[in-house]
This record gives C-alpha cells, sequence and structure tokens, in this order.
C-alpha cells in the first residue's frame, strides 16, 4: 500500500479508535437521528435518499431537519437556515446546491440547515422549530453526533473503487468499517446487470444489516424557466419524458456519467455530453460554450440535473433546456420503510 494511503488509513484508524473508546464523546440531539452517508468520495446517488427518508418521517407526524454540510457554499464556516419548512430563506450561493435542492423539493415536509457543525445546527433547530427528527446528510464519517441508525449508500456501478482508501482510492475508511451501519442502501442498481456479487461482498463486513436495493429514475422533465419558478411544485412536465430529439446533456455532479448512463438506460438520445466540475456555479461563459456545442453536434435541446438547475438562474439560454428530475426506488420500498420506522422488527 503507497505511504500516503497508509498514513490516511492510520489517521482514521486511530480517530474511530477514539470514539469507540469514550475519548471523543458522541452527542444526541435530544431527538430521532438517521444519517445517510458512504465510505467513498464521489456521487453514490445519496441526495435522493435523504429526500426520500426525510419525506417518510414526516408522512408519521415528525417535524423533520436535515443537517448538511453543504459542500461549495461560499461561506462554509457559516450556519444558514436554507428552508423553515416553508419557505427557501437562503439563495443557492449561500446554501450549496444540494441543501437547496432539497429544500425546495421538501417544503412543506423538513427544515433544511447547513453547518459543518453538526451539533450545533441540531441543538439549534431543534430548541427553534421544536424538532423531533433529524436527517443527517453524508454524516457516516461524522460520528460526533450519535445517530440511532446509520444508513450507508453503496454505488452499484463503482461501489469501492480499486479497494484502497484514499488518496490512492476512493474509499474514506477501511471497508471492514462497514460494521458501524445498520443497513446498506445499493444505488443505481438498474445501471449493472446482477447486485448478486456485490451483496456477498458487503457481508464479509458487515452479515448483519439488512442490504436494501434500489434504482435512480427519471421521475419527470421540466422545462427550466417553469423549475426555477417555482422548483418544489410540478409545473408542466413534459408529457414525453423522453425528448423526441436529440440533446445534449450536462452536469456538475461527484459521478458525473452514471446521469449519462442513466439517460441512454431511459432512451434519451444524447448526441453530446459535458461535465463540469463537482458544484460548479456556471457563467455566462459556460453557457455560451454549452450552446455553441449543442449547435455544433446538433443537438436540440439541453438536458440538466436538479442539482446543477438552482444555479442556472438569471442566464440566458439560447436553447430548451429541460430538468431530469431523479427518484430513488427501492425493489422492496416497503421492507425499507419498515425497516426506518422501525428497525428492531
Amino acid at each position: 500500500m503507497p505511504l500516503l494511503s497508509r498514513l490516511y488509513e492510520t489517521i482514521v484508524f486511530a480517530r474511530n479508535s477514539l470514539y469507540e473508546k469514550g475519548v471523543f464523546k458522541s452527542h444526541s440531539l435530544g431527538a430521532k437521528t438517521v444519517s445517510i452517508g458512504n465510505v467513498t468520495v464521489g456521487g453514490t446517488g445519496k441526495t435522493p435518499l435523504v429526500a426520500f427518508v426525510a419525506q417518510v418521517l414526516a408522512e408519521t407526524g415528525e417535524k423533520v431537519c436535515i443537517l448538511t454540510r453543504g459542500y461549495g457554499r461560499e461561506n462554509p464556516r457559516k450556519q444558514v437556515l436554507v428552508s423553515d419548512g416553508e419557505k427557501i430563506t437562503a439563495d443557492v450561493r449561500a446554501a450549496g446546491d444540494e441543501p437547496f435542492e432539497l429544500a425546495g423539493k421538501l417544503l412543506g415536509k423538513a427544515i433544511v440547515v447547513a453547518n459543518a457543525n453538526r451539533l450545533a445546527a441540531g441543538n439549534w433547530a431543534r430548541q427553534k422549530f421544536s424538532v423531533t427528527a433529524f436527517v443527517l446528510d453524508d454524516a457516516f464519517q461524522h460520528r460526533r453526533v450519535k445517530r440511532d441508525l446509520d444508513v450507508v449508500c453503496i454505488d452499484a456501478t463503482n461501489p469501492f473503487g480499486n479497494g484502497k482508501t484514499l488518496p490512492t482510492g476512493i474509499l474514506r475508511e477501511p471497508l471492514n468499517n462497514l460494521k458501524r451501519a445498520d443497513a446498506i442502501v445499493i444505488t443505481r442498481a438498474n445501471l449493472i446487470e446482477d447486485v448478486s456479487d456485490l451483496k456477498s461482498q458487503i457481508a464479509k463486513y458487515n452479515h448483519i444489516c439488512p442490504i436494501f436495493v434500489s434504482e435512480n429514475r427519471i421521475s419527470r422533465l421540466i422545462d427550466l424557466k417553469d423549475f426555477l419558478a417555482k422548483p418544489s411544485a410540478s409545473p408542466n412536465a413534459v408529457d414525453n419524458r423522453r425528448l423526441a430529439g436529440s440533446c445534449l446533456a450536462f452536469c456538475a455532479l461527484g459521478n458525473p456519467n452514471n446521469f449519462f448512463e442513466q439517460l441512454r438506460g431511459e432512451k434519451f438520445n444524447l448526441a453530446a455530453t459535458k461535465i463540469f466540475p463537482d458544484h460548479h456555479f456556471y457563467a455566462p461563459k459556460d453557457i455560451e460554450k454549452l450552446v455553441a456545442k449543442a449547435r455544433q453536434t446538433n443537438a436540440e435541446t439541453l438536458l440538466t440535473t436538479a442539482k446543477d438547475a438552482v444555479k442556472l438562474k438569471d442566464l440566458n439560454i439560447d436553447l430548451p433546456c429541460f430538468v431530469a428530475e431523479s427518484e430513488i426506488i427501492f425493489r422492496r420500498e416497503d421492507d425499507f420503510r419498515r425497516w426506518l420506522l422501525n428497525p428492531n422488527k
């Protein structure tokens, strides 16, 4: 193992040991707390699961708050109330793209707070809003906050990379730390032929926790102008989800190729694709290049994600642009719901 990865693993092991021995303390938020996280860097389809869990909890009458770091926001040290549950209270640059997307999707269902210090943010939110349930976004490694349930997402298309930890591989911590997970959710299972081998591999590290299988599907297409006008509603969803003409698909995701493969798998005609760095904020020059590339490749429309769409406000786009919203679909949704609400049964 390369020296830097070995050093990284030593630090991770030492930190986890200090938590397990009680030297570092984990603190309760005084309410039900569900963590959604992963063991790898890059996108694992986690955001749709965060939204799904928050919605399920809200349906049972819980006052739900999502606590998120909010990567890519303009002031990562500042706490930002992204949504008070009824209205969005921050712009996308202050909130970060994923928290802003979640806030729009979950209006009327969940409060969203962005703060790297999720303990402080949770205590503040519980006192201010009488929160009864927290969903921690990207928090498997954030052990300062106690959680009732630890859910780990594993991307079926690239579960563990080369099996090495950072910086040589994509693992945030060694795979044997999956033993901390209370449940595993395999995401994007529709993009591979079979998940049996992956399930067996996971069971080597944690044979007790349930393993749920899910897919990410395009739930609807919305004209960008309508989406930006009212992102939490269902305005003018395109009847024919698969656009008749060719498209240029673009995104700024941790795992952009999965978005493109998902579109191809759902029979969208992609003339070209364009990748931007994760959490990228778009500028007019980016749009100019996109439109130019679309015309060069005879693409009739632009196609992007909801996470990207929230960063396109006030930008002039000379081609039709549609937002492809994704949702998580469990192969056995009732089983996951039952486990989430009654994990000990």
